[in-house]
């Protein structure tokens, strides 16, 4: 009976482990600009933001590499495990601040003051356990000495232009109608005047005659 029951369970048992085997590991899916300009001397927001199929808690995880242009070996930026633990050493050091809300699925981070020997790319990892897995977002970012006038920047610029030459031509117009009308006005004010003292003198001219 012993060796029956036992015999019983045993395909129960290879069937769970299957089961566990074949079914997929959620993944973890991370959003992120790709590439970001930013002005040297100047803070910059690194925006990563992610989706889990669970809920985050405190095994929520995020930990931000940088690999310099000039290397291809990377080095740690930032790390997040229930609490911010910024970097103590290296060129992030003081730099690099937490800037993200876990609960809202945010894991941004924020560099102050950059400046062109951080040209490079920037990974951000989330892991919300069960779901480990999943592509490292990545942030491209180049440090400008002076700002590079961009298609966006030369739209605004003519639209703001169109927009104020609209409005001087709209206020110009009001103007001369008001100028027009102040005239008129002032023509008939003076008609009025000419005819009023005309009318003394016409009905003296009359008595005079008579």
């Amino acid at each position: 009976m012993a060796t029956e029951a036992s015999a019983a369970r045993f395909p129960l048992l290879s069937t769970g482990v299957l089961l566990l085997a074949l079914w997929p590991v959620a993944a973890v899916e991370i959003y992120t600009p790709g590439t970001l300009e930013a002005l040297n001397g100047t803070d910059v927001r690194l925006k990563c933001t992610f989706s889990s199929h669970h809920s985050v808690g405190q095994q929520t995880t995020v930990s931000w590499d940088f690999r310099p242009q000039e290397k291809s070996q990377s080095e740690s930026v930032f790390y997040y495990s229930y609490e911010p633990y910024p970097p103590q050493k290296g060129r992030f050091s003081g730099r690099a601040v937490w800037d993200g809300n876990i609960a809202k699925n945010d894991a941004s981070i924020m560099i102050r003051n950059v400046n062109p020997t951080d040209n490079g790319t920037f990974f951000c990892q989330v892991k919300n356990p069960p779901d480990v897995d999943g592509v490292i977002g990545e942030i491209q970012l180049s440090v400008v000495l002076k700002v590079n006038f961009s298609e966006i920047h030369i739209l605004a610029i003519t639209i703001g232009s169109a927009c104020t030459l609209m409005i001087v031509v709209v206020v110009g117009v009001v103007i001369c109608r008001h100028r027009r009308r102040m005239r008129q006005e002032k023509n008939v004010e003076m008609v009025e005047t000419e005819l009023s003292e005309k009318e003394p003198l016409e009905k003296t001219r009359e008595e005079t005659g008579d």
